[in-house]
């Protein structure tokens, strides 16, 4: 328990500085340039981090990298460039939220995890809370920017599942380097051509980008990237609700923003629709035969090593077979081995 925590709160330094990253983006970066403001918050996290690791791409790796930093770095930080400048603070954040109900859904036809009935039903009543927090609010909002942090959390789920899939013996602290590099360096002929030289920035606009490429990009996505490797990913999502629980806070007590009562009510359904949607909370909730054991082909298994199965499939079992060593192996069609159970 003591070392799930510990992990927890790794994985928590990504989605609280993300959620500050869009009120010090709005605030601190000049608007018109979301394309120079990208590569300077992805490419100097990135040889940082190369630096420390001193590893240069091999193999599919060099394609992987580009597609990977287009998906989680480049397009996807032009994205939220845009949406933060576009979007109150709070807003913004909510839209992203859901950003763990898409990763679900897009997991599904790239990794074959068919999505349960409490994800899809927390999915209709996520979508509900973000449509009142974009309709109820007194100001009008910019069609835009909503549409760019909608499409950038598609992105990245995509980045995401396709960094699960091609995962190996790599570090991640190399591949988080590889992507961010990547990321940039595609950025940089796009904003010579489009947005020219690079804009001229002051004290207050380089303290900005400090933040977002030490902290909330070099820092927050090793923890990120981390934490998936250590937790399931069921509970790094639940963690990532601290992301438009400290975009709302920091919208509302440093940007002078306000929330309808509808817009409130929206959050809150965000937060539930995702909280509800989670393997991990329901796996909390009481079950009828979850302290049983079941006996197969002879042998006894705690009954809550049998609730993996359903869950996660096949890598479930090999975790739980692994957390339980003496617990017999069970195969995918829910047959144990013939082995005894060691004692």
């Amino acid at each position: 328990m003591e070392t799930t925590w510990r992990w927890s709160l790794v994985a928590a330094v990504a989605p609280i500085t993300w959620g500050a990253a869009y009120f010090v983006t709005a605030h601190t970066l000049p608007a018109s340039h979301p394309l120079w403001g990208s590569v300077l918050r992805a490419l100097p996290a990135g040889l940082v981090l190369l630096a420390i690791a001193r590893r240069a791409p091999r193999g599919a790796w060099w394609w992987r990298s580009l597609v990977l930093g287009t998906l989680n770095m480049s397009a996807f930080f032009v994205l939220v460039y845009i949406a933060a400048q576009r979007l109150p603070t709070s807003v913004a954040s909510t839209v992203m939220a859901v950003s763990p109900i898409a990763l679900a859904l897009v997991a599904w036809p790239l990794l074959g995890q068919r999505p349960r009935a409490a994800s899809l039903a927390g999915a209709g009543l996520g979508l509900a809370g973000v449509v009142a927090m974009l309709v109820t609010g007194s100001v009008a909002l910019d069609p835009l920017g909503v549409l760019a942090g909608a499409t950038a959390m598609v992105m990245s789920s995509v980045g995401f599942v396709l960094a699960t899939r091609w995962k190996d013996d790599v570090d991640v602290l190399t591949t988080t380097s590889w992507q961010l590099v990547a990321g940039g360096l595609l950025l940089v002929p796009a904003a010579v051509l489009v947005e020219g030289a690079p804009p001229a920035l002051d004290g207050r606009a380089w303290l900005g980008l400090a933040f977002l490429s030490l902290v909330a990009t070099a820092l927050a996505y090793v923890a990120w990237f981390t934490a998936l490797r250590h937790l399931p990913a069921s509970a790094v999502g639940l963690v990532g609700l601290l992301n438009p629980v400290t975009g709302v806070a920091v919208g509302l007590a440093l940007g002078g923003e306000r929330l309808t009562a509808l817009q409130a009510l929206g959050v809150a359904a965000v937060l539930a629709a995702v909280l509800a949607g989670q393997p991990a909370v329901r796996t909390l909730l009481p079950r009828p035969h979850r302290s049983r054991e079941r006996e197969i082909s002879g042998h006894s298994i705690p009954g809550n090593l049998s609730l993996i199965e359903p869950e996660y499939g096949e890598m479930g079992q090999q975790v739980a077979h692994a957390a339980h060593p003496a617990s017999p192996s069970v195969g995918s069609r829910g047959t144990a081995s013939t082995g005894r159970c060691s004692r």
